[in-house]
């Protein structure tokens, strides 16, 4: 199953894909909520409801609406470095003993084919593609072997990276220069976990105004999914539409020679295996 948010006159309303079509949920089946948040929280019951009204529920042209972010509000976004080997490797670091951790603002979250502003406090904007997971039920130590039921779906996302800020400015801004408004684009789809029955071998690159930068698979994570949750969860409570991007794999501008970063009318396209295709431009402040 996929599932959308769209913008409705009545403000952010959640929808199954069928085909070309989006199906209201909350008007397919008045029970189920109008939030992707309200919606997770519900569980795998509430998810086999969406699935029904996805498939019985009158739609309408998908591209009659404008889409928002999957969860266009979570409470954390969660974010993992260095977590493919090969990514680790190109960046001349050993691989982390255990998950490195920061956080976007949600004032980070952008939609599929929104235009991201690039912000003129950087000149080292640079492309991330990435795996993110999209937590259902919530949970506080989560053991590792019971991670699987509190993933709700997952989403081709990009993790936009000031790295001027991240790297130069003094301590290290890691979370500033990821948390610039409009670094955290996700979507289009949130597909349901049991549509990806392996996300530990997924194809996953990003291409840059048509050009391949980044080809990896997530064969590479360092850290698994499973593992990330019951890492995360002993610190902070995860909650329904919380969203972990889990890393980057090889290619990012940083590391190439000359480096590659973003600029004004760049395209970018990241692609997932199984998910879909996350396409933004970027325009000048």
């Amino acid at each position: 199953m996929r599932l959308v948010t769209y913008q409705s006159d009545d403000g952010p309303r959640v929808g199954g894909v069928r085909d070309e079509l989006f199906i209201d949920l909350n008007q397919a089946d008045e029970e189920l909520p109008a939030t992707m948040r309200e919606l997770l929280a519900l569980g795998s019951g509430g998810l086999e409801r969406a699935r029904q009204a996805t498939v019985t529920g009158e739609g309408f042209p998908s591209g009659s609406v404008t889409c928002l972010a999957p969860v266009p509000d979570p409470e954390k976004v969660i974010c993992i470095g260095l977590n493919y080997a090969d990514h680790a490797a190109e960046s001349g670091v050993d691989v982390p003993s255990e998950p490195v951790v920061f956080n976007k603002f949600v004032s980070s979250v952008a939609a599929h084919e929104q235009a991201i502003a690039l912000p003129g406090e950087s000149s080292q904007v640079d492309y991330e593609a990435e795996l993110v997971v999209v937590i259902g039920v919530g949970g506080k130590n989560i053991a590792k072997k019971d991670a699987g039921a509190h993933i709700a779906g997952y989403c081709c996302g990009h993790d936009v990276s000031a790295r001027d800020w991240q790297l130069t400015k003094p301590g290290g801004q890691w979370l500033l220069g990821k948390a610039f408004d409009g670094f955290a684009p996700f979507g289009r789809d949130l597909v349901s976990a049991d549509e990806v029955p392996n996300p530990g071998q997924l194809n996953i690159s990003l291409r840059l105004n048509g050009e391949t930068m980044q080809d990896s698979n997530t064969r590479q994570l360092i850290f698994p999914i499973d593992e990330l949750i019951a890492y995360l969860s002993r610190v902070c409570t995860l909650a329904a539409g919380d969203i972990i991007f889990t890393g980057t794999p090889p290619g990012v501008g940083m590391a190439r020679k000359p480096p590659v970063f973003l600029k004004p009318g760049d395209t970018t396209e990241v692609e997932i295996e199984n998910i879909g295709v996350l396409t933004n431009s970027f325009v000048g402040e």
